[in-house]
């Protein structure tokens, strides 16, 4: 499977990754496949980051202040003119936008994401990080209603490790290093089956239930 940029065509899947696809190929599907903005990112190596600022309080987990972002729809040779001024930039996601991230622990994410497929319910990307956390993709606002969400299913109360990002907040994409402690990875990548992301109250029970039971 595949998609034209520019006149260029773009392979997509396990058949590009194998190619070693440069950092402007797999920005441009990003932008020109999935509709996401991308935006040139910090990277950090033994503590310190490229951004040059020595006491700087995220090395390698946030945007380059510098740096223009690429908006969703740019062609394979607008990418290539702005990744160009930034070779080896970490590839972030802006989040609120076309999808907020439910996070949780890695481990109650994978178990989750059995449980979701299951039942059937949509879903759309997750991704996880070198950190130890599971970020499923979910309608835009989800952030806003987390607290309405929680009330409603009686999760409120709980002591949840569930959090919910949502307008400010960026994500690193792989495959992408994070913080120089490694790649981020899909567990469930993108699909041009899945559609718009599922709204947040159809993942939330099964993903504040299993969280609960995971801190138990």
């Amino acid at each position: 499977m595949g998609f034209t940029i520019g006149g260029t065509r773009i392979l997509s899947g396990s058949r590009r990754r194998g190619a070693r696809a440069t950092e402007c190929t797999v920005v441009a599907e990003y932008t020109g496949l999935w509709g996401w903005d991308v935006v040139p990112g910090a990277r950090a190596a033994s503590g310190r980051c490229s951004c040059g600022d020595p006491a700087c309080p995220a090395p390698g987990a946030h945007p380059l202040d510098f740096a223009g972002e690429v908006p969703a729809g740019s062609t394979l040779d607008a990418v290539a003119s702005v990744w160009s001024q930034f070779p080896g930039a970490a590839l972030l996601l802006p989040v609120g936008r076309t999808f907020d991230v439910l996070e949780v622990a890695e481990t109650a994410g994978r178990r989750a994401l059995v449980r979701l497929e299951r039942m059937g319910i949509p879903l759309g990307p997750v991704c996880a990080t070198p950190t130890g956390r599971a970020q499923f993709f979910v309608a835009p606002g989800a952030a806003a209603e987390l607290p309405r969400l929680l009330y409603r299913m009686g999760w409120d109360d709980a002591d949840l490790d569930l959090r919910c990002l949502g307008p400010g907040a960026h994500i690193t994409a792989p495959p992408s290093d994070h913080a120089g402690l490694g790649p981020c990875r899909w567990l469930r990548p993108p699909s041009l089956d899945a559609g718009s992301p599922p709204q947040a109250r159809l993942l939330l029970g099964t993903l504040a239930y299993i969280c609960h039971r995971s801190g138990m």
